[in-house]
């Protein structure tokens, strides 16, 4: 089924992403983690594609293993900054082999042993979806930034970018991660102010691990407010207590996002099927499960 369909037919709507292992050696016990959290019956999952392209046959293993054997709708990710016209083409046709229809369309990071700029196939997610849209019959997803994409000179351009991927066959926006749900609702504000109407689902990270997401935050532009420091700065020391205050803060910015006619939430398990469990759980009453 496609992303489209299942936001328009489900009032709410929960989704997971997960990534593919970064060596053969863990595949096994990445696509047990990930059928894992497809027990939570989730209304769909993405599967993110490996930095550089390095590991992007598994996003087609993992996602095919999704829909083949867990009955979960996949949407694959897909990244074009480090590849050339013929590798996109290549999992394109992959994909489609394997019966997957959704695509989330990315520029992706830029390597540091990236070629220069004018050696590119790619600069732009929007001309990877322009290719994806004459390549087959595909659902189409792409990233927005609720506070701006960092190389952005402000969100107002940001927004601008937004609507040349809608019109490169762009059907559905997912936020990159977000601490603070005003910033989420402002975002929101301006992006209807300028015409953009597509369904934007809220990325919500369960922070369980307080090492990384400092530099994680740096690295994609997002604000941590005082609230959360505060959360990490307390429990970040206690892996146990660290667990349990940031799925309780991400469940309580769901909670707020639901409350203020936000319909569709997307995790960031980090591959965790404690995490998925514990939200599923916790939010039972307001996220029904989808048959």
């Amino acid at each position: 089924m496609k992303i489209t369909d299942i936001l328009e037919k489900n009032k709410t709507t929960l989704s997971f992403e997960v990534f593919p292992p970064k060596t053969s050696d863990k595949y096994e016990s990445v696509e047990r983690a990930t059928a894992e959290i497809a027990k939570m019956r989730p209304d769909f999952m993405s599967v993110t594609y490996g930095a550089g392209g390095g590991t992007s046959q598994f996003t087609v293993s993992i996602a095919s293993n999704l829909k083949n054997n867990c009955g979960v709708t996949p949407l694959a990710h897909l990244t074009c900054v480090s590849s050339d016209r013929e590798t996109v083409r290549t999992r394109l046709d992959e994909l489609s082999a394997a019966g997957i229809e959704n695509i989330l369309a990315l520029r992706g990071d830029i390597p540091k042993d990236a070629p220069a700029k004018t050696e590119w196939h790619y600069h732009h997610a929007s001309e990877l979806m322009s290719e994806i849209a004459a390549r087959g019959d595909f659902c189409i997803g792409g990233a927005c930034y609720p506070e701006g994409h960092p190389e952005s000179k402000n969100l107002d351009e940001d927004i601008e970018n937004l609507k040349r991927k809608l019109d490169a066959g762009c059907s559905f926006l997912t936020t990159q991660m977000f601490f603070d749900n005003y910033q989420f609702y402002r975002f929101m504000e301006k992006a209807r102010c300028a015409g953009i109407y597509v369904p934007i689902i809220a990325g919500i990270m369960p922070i369980t691990n307080a090492k990384s997401i400092r530099r994680s935050c740096e690295l994609s532009g997002t604000e941590m407010p005082r609230k959360f420091l505060n959360i990490v700065d307390r429990f970040g020391d206690d892996p146990d207590s660290m667990m349990e205050a940031g799925i309780t803060y991400a469940c309580a910015q769901i909670i707020d996002l639901f409350a203020n006619g936000v319909k569709n939430v997307h995790v960031y398990t980090m591959n965790k099927p404690e995490v998925a469990a514990r939200i599923r759980h916790d939010l039972a009453h307001i996220i029904p499960v989808h048959e």
